[in-house]
């Protein structure tokens, strides 16, 4: 398996005034370490990291928030921000309008460079040891720091553990692809331009560097940018100044009693534990950290974890529940569904969000038949637009600025066979898919979690029992 390639080895040597640095568009291009924009050294961790094969892994994170790194000269600077430069000519105009042709569907693209699938057997990825040593003892298979799993009994032939075996059999490095993006943020950043650069860069969430601990402690995602909204406003006409003023930092002191330490995962770990980690913790994104550097290297979500497995689904003799429907399975959630209605004001979603714990709400019209779909990601669409001062405007109104092609809601029935749904699910590059009767009428929703759930965890007797 090739080692991963995170973005440029060409570092710019010129050093910059930070006071030429002040907004999240002022990203070098070309940078390996570093962090852009806070008063500190640059991190003693090197970029490094020994991947579990003995290969090198060169990690380029974009580092934003502190003063004192090296800026590319050929760097755009936005134009009205103090100390811009901006090149002259046919390259600034011709960058001016790649800009402005961006949206935000090309912004969240998974990585193009992702390897992929060898037509080859698990047992061929491995030492003519280690297969032995697998053929020996079946135990060694399912061998985990989890103390659920040391004395379980499992048939090594039993398809139904085909998928298990899969994830205990693969690490988190054979997940990840040959080039990928990593922005980590500095705490001291202000929280405003923060998630203008994740909107910037591509991305859904960005690791959270302490230069005072010199240590990764946390996550900023979308849900934090949701937080942050319903915390603070008021209406329309009170400006959030917070918002305008705040530092990440600051942030997450006021959201003490709601934090959680950071969870993350070494590269060497199973698939197994990565996805036992994502659902026990109730997290959505599990990031890679190399534990001889400290380095981030991934950010693991269910989404990349299920489009893995179907990648090598070719490999795997699949379990007879696979040709089993939704319902007869019992995957899903069924009860208590949160939705919307067009009229529903964009605060009340808001709060839904944060209260109910979902990530997305399936607007329905007036005969309940779904219509729409209001998701967490189309919050980001706020802070792209400036618009999130007026929160009272409804979901009918916020959709209308979906910057994305919408292809429609992503929908199945009850009756479908869970084979048909994971290709569906991964072929749409969905979260989830609305469960719907014959009269389109919300009756449920399936998620990634509930179906990795299911496949992985359940089999051994540990899945999360909604």
């Amino acid at each position: 398996m090739a080692a991963g390639n995170y973005g440029n080895q060409n570092q710019s040597t010129n050093p910059t005034s930070p006071k030429k640095f002040t907004l999240p568009y002022d990203i070098p291009k070309k940078k390996t370490g570093g962090r852009i924009g806070s008063p500190s050294t640059r991190s003693p961790k090197s970029p490094t990291c020994v991947s579990p094969r003995g290969m090198q892994i060169k990690t380029a994170p974009i580092r934003i928030g502190s003063p004192g790194s090296s800026i590319s000269p050929k760097t755009i600077q936005v134009p009205g921000s103090p100390g811009h430069a901006v090149p002259t000519g046919d390259y600034f105009k011709f960058r001016a309008e790649k800009l402005s042709q961006l949206k935000l569907q090309e912004y969240f693209k998974e990585p193009s460079g992702r390897r992929q699938p060898v037509h080859r057997s698990l047992s061929g990825q491995m030492t003519n040891s280690q297969v032995d040593g697998m053929m020996q003892s079946k135990d060694a298979v399912f061998s985990s720091s989890d103390p659920c799993l040391e004395n379980m009994d499992i048939d090594e032939d039993d398809e139904q553990f085909a998928f298990v075996r899969f994830t205990k059999g693969h690490k988190c490095y054979d997940l990840i692809p040959t080039s990928s993006k990593l922005v980590v943020f500095d705490t001291q950043l202000l929280v405003k331009k923060a998630f203008f650069a994740l909107v910037y860069n591509g991305v859904r969430a960005a690791p959270l560097w302490d230069s005072s601990k010199q240590d990764f402690v946390g996550m900023l995602t979308i849900t934090d940018f949701i937080n942050i909204l319903q915390y603070y406003y008021k209406s329309p006409l009170v400006k959030m100044d917070e918002l305008e003023e705040h530092k990440i930092q600051t942030w997450r002191d006021v959201l003490q009693n709601r934090g959680r330490q950071l969870v993350s995962i070494g590269p060497d770990e199973s698939l197994f534990d990565a996805v036992h980690m994502l659902i026990k913790n109730k997290i959505h994104r599990l990031p890679v950290i190399d534990k001889a550097t400290g380095n981030v290297i991934y950010i693991l979500t269910h989404k990349r974890i299920l489009r893995f497995l179907y990648l090598y689904v070719h490999e795997i003799r699949l379990p007879d529940f696979m040709h089993k429907s939704l319902e007869e399975l019992g995957i899903g959630t069924y009860r208590n569904i949160a939705t919307a209605s067009p009229a529903t004001p964009l605060i009340i979603a808001l709060k839904t969000f944060i209260e109910r714990r979902v990530s997305a709400l399936p607007v329905i019209d007036e005969q309940g038949r779904v219509v729409d779909i209001y998701s967490k990601f189309d919050v980001i669409n706020l802070a792209a637009e400036k618009t999130y001062n007026n929160l009272d405007i409804t979901i009918k109104q916020a959709l209308q600025h979906r910057e994305t092609y919408f292809e429609g809601v992503q929908k199945c029935v009850p009756t479908e066979k869970l084979v048909t749904i994971v290709e569906r699910i991964v072929k749409a590059e969905v979260h989830r898919l609305v469960i719907v009767n014959k009269n389109e009428h919300v009756i449920g929703v399936v998620s990634l979690s509930d179906i990795l759930n299911f496949l992985v965890l359940k089999q051994v007797g540990i899945g999360d029992d909604k």
